[in-house]
């Protein structure tokens, strides 16, 4: 499909490899471009929108919330806040919550908590976190400094101190680390790494790993940016092993569009932190947890996360179906409705076709192609991305491009 030329966005600062196309509207898993055109969106802004776009009860909330009151300072108590940090606390079973307004800020409080942690608790002078090969936990400068990747790190150098690097999935390494790092305070994983290509931790992996940071005295950190809020099938992924965490990043599908992100502690790691020590200025604000409530309520009531495991199931296996015995399709794995291809080649022409049939999708790693559907999707629509998904890898690899 031929896209119209798009003026160029002069006044925009160019960070941004952005796709020939505009959108004005969405209702549900579908948006509409300024030519009128129906998409069927399976990344739904990177992990966010998963209740779907225009969502009738959210817009409700937000737009009675705007009515009566959308921003004060944190310097007043915030009924709605409160209300928010109890739901979030009882399905994350955590005990305390700090708001900000995203993934990288919840990833900032998680640390600036660990390293208090090995100060006041530990006395470690110099507290270093654990990470692990291929993470990613976002673009601010600790957030790149902890992540695994060059590719977000090369020309801001140089970075921050304090962080170490372990593979992903392998016990004895980080336990090999710890060893030779005494001022070690704290490990910090994604359950399923996103940006790292939808890579699922190893069974058993989150649940040896809580029991090695108990042993070493190590906090164990999640970071639910991306997989939190049902995506995986539970409301975090670190559940399905029954694994509690002592501080857990989440963000993105919280506020189903509406800017929110939210540091959990448990109270054992969460009072070392004190008045002054952390702070935002839209934090919290009446508004974003008027909207998280909305979210959480709907979820709740509609079994979201069951009905995500349900959905993620039927599309895999529709794609193996489709990709069966496919030379150059490595691998098709992920969890609820988070799922990677990974093919042998570049899959940025996947993305492009896919686009050309109105679907859109992303790729990450430059070999994986990443979905991740509204997790109210249909089965109808399910089966439509199956089928132009699974065509336009086909295309790629029959083309030997």
């Amino acid at each position: 499909m031929n896209h119209p030329k798009q003026p160029a966005p002069d006044h925009l600062l160019g960070v941004y490899g952005r796709m020939p196309v505009r959108f004005q509207r969405g209702e549900g898993v579908w948006l509409w471009d300024d030519q009128g055109n129906r998409y069927l969106d399976a990344i739904t802004g990177i992990g966010v929108c998963s209740l779907g776009h225009a969502h009738p009860e959210i817009a409700d909330a937000i737009a009675d919330q705007a009515r009566t009151l959308i921003h004060t300072s944190n310097i007043p108590r915030i009924p709605l806040q409160e209300q928010l940090a109890e739901q979030l606390c009882e399905i994350a079973g955590m005990d305390h919550a700090f708001f900000g307004n995203s993934g990288a800020e919840a990833i900032e409080c998680c640390v600036k908590m660990a390293r208090a942690y090995g100060h006041r608790v530990r006395g470690i002078s110099s507290p270093e976190i654990l990470v692990m090969s291929g993470c990613f936990h976002g673009r601010t400068m600790t957030c790149i400094s902890a992540s695994d990747n060059p590719k977000y790190q090369q020309g801001f150098e140089p970075l921050l101190p304090g962080f170490v690097s372990a593979p992903f999935g392998d016990l004895d390494a980080v336990r090999a680390l710890a060893s030779s790092h005494p001022s070690l305070v704290a490990v910090m994983l994604e359950p399923v790494q996103g940006e790292g290509g939808v890579v699922v931790a190893p069974d058993g992996y989150l649940a040896d790993l809580r029991g090695l940071c108990d042993e070493l005295g190590l906090l164990l950190i999640a970071d639910e940016v991306q997989t939190g809020m049902g995506k995986t099938g539970s409301w975090f992924a670190y559940q399905h092993e029954q694994v509690v965490p002592d501080i857990v990043a989440v963000a993105k599908a919280l506020g189903n569009g509406v800017p929110i992100g939210a540091c959990l502690a448990r109270a054992e790691v969460s009072q070392v932190m004190v008045p002054g020590d952390h702070g935002s200025t839209y934090g919290g604000n009446p508004l974003a947890c008027r909207a998280g409530l909305a979210v959480i309520n709907i979820m709740r009531r509609d079994d979201i996360p069951q009905r995500a495991a349900d959905m993620g199931q039927r599309l895999r296996l529709r794609l193996g179906q489709r990709l069966a015995d496919t030379p150059g399709v490595r691998e098709i794995r992920g969890r609820g409705l988070m799922i990677g291809i990974e093919l042998d080649r570049d899959a940025t022409p996947v993305k492009t076709a896919a686009l050309g049939r109105h679907v859109l999708t992303n790729v990450t790693r430059g070999k994986v192609v990443r979905l991740l559907p509204p997790l109210i999707i249909e089965q109808e629509e399910l089966e439509l991305l199956a089928e132009v998904i699974g065509d336009s890898i086909l295309q790629l690899l029959e083309g030997g491009e």
